[in-house]
């Protein structure tokens, strides 16, 4: 298991306080790593960085609360983790947002600017913030979670899915860029996952069971299962993996 040690390495993961976010979290934490919590709410974050740090020892996680649409807010983030952590090594941008359902006929422009500012402008500031001391050490990993929605269309969240689809091309300038630095950049796509983001999909019967019927493994997945993507492209086990996106969706997406 020495290719996933962790051990040493500093991870900031935003939207970690529940969810997909939670789990890469976990299993960072497990992995060895010293993780930074961060959701909009500081007392969510509190929780999840007290439960870690009974798991696994005072001082392997740390709760810093800020909002991704606030360029000051993700500053004062990366400066305070660096001041409580240590030198980033790791960064998970995974908090995004999705405020309206339905056709882009109906979308206003200030939910469509919230959807590409959150998802797509707050995941370009934060790497930009984190990459100058990846650079001077020529070692970093940073991981942005895109979703199977980034790779194809929908009449319901499509302004969701074009956001996810720059995420994946995002990913790809930037691992160009960084890549000479030893810098690796890639994206997960998760397909469906038993979160409280895509609550509306699993909880209504019919919608689950047709979930079910059209993914090959025949259920909806779980955030854990989204981590093990993740400690693979932040470990040495990925170390020659960049520029990538990793589907994950029990092969949903090649039923169409």
């Amino acid at each position: 298991m020495e290719m996933f040690n962790l051990s040493g390495k500093v991870a900031v993961i935003t939207g970690s306080s529940r969810g997909i976010g939670r789990a890469i979290a976990e299993a960072f934490a497990s992995a060895g790593a010293r993780v930074v919590i961060s959701s909009r709410k500081q007392s969510a974050c509190d929780d999840v960085a007290d439960a870690l740090n009974a798991r696994h020892g005072r001082g392997r996680a740390f709760a810093i609360a800020a909002t991704i649409s606030d360029k000051a807010a993700l500053r004062e983030l990366v400066d305070e983790a660096r001041r409580l952590a240590g030198t980033i090594d790791i960064l998970v941008c995974n908090a995004a947002t999705n405020p309206y359902y339905g056709p882009l006929s109906g979308i206003s422009d200030d939910q469509f600017r919230k959807i590409l500012d959150n998802n797509i402008l707050a995941n370009h500031w934060l790497i930009g913030m984190v990459a100058p001391e990846m650079i001077a050490r020529r070692e970093g990993a940073i991981i942005i979670v895109s979703s199977i929605g980034g790779l194809m269309g929908s009449d319901v969240i499509g302004a969701y899915n074009v956001s996810k689809a720059a995420d994946l091309q995002l990913v790809r300038n930037l691992a160009v860029e960084l890549g000479p630095h030893n810098i690796r950049v890639n994206a997960i796509a998760p397909g469906v996952i038993r979160t409280d983001f895509a609550r509306a999909w699993w909880e209504d019967p019919e919608m689950e069971a047709h979930l079910r019927k059209t993914t090959p493994l025949g259920r909806i997945g779980e955030p854990h299962e989204i981590a093990g993507a993740a400690l693979f492209l932040a470990s040495s086990a990925g170390a020659y993996v960049s520029g990538q996106n990793i589907v994950v969706d029990g092969g949903n997406t090649i039923r169409g």
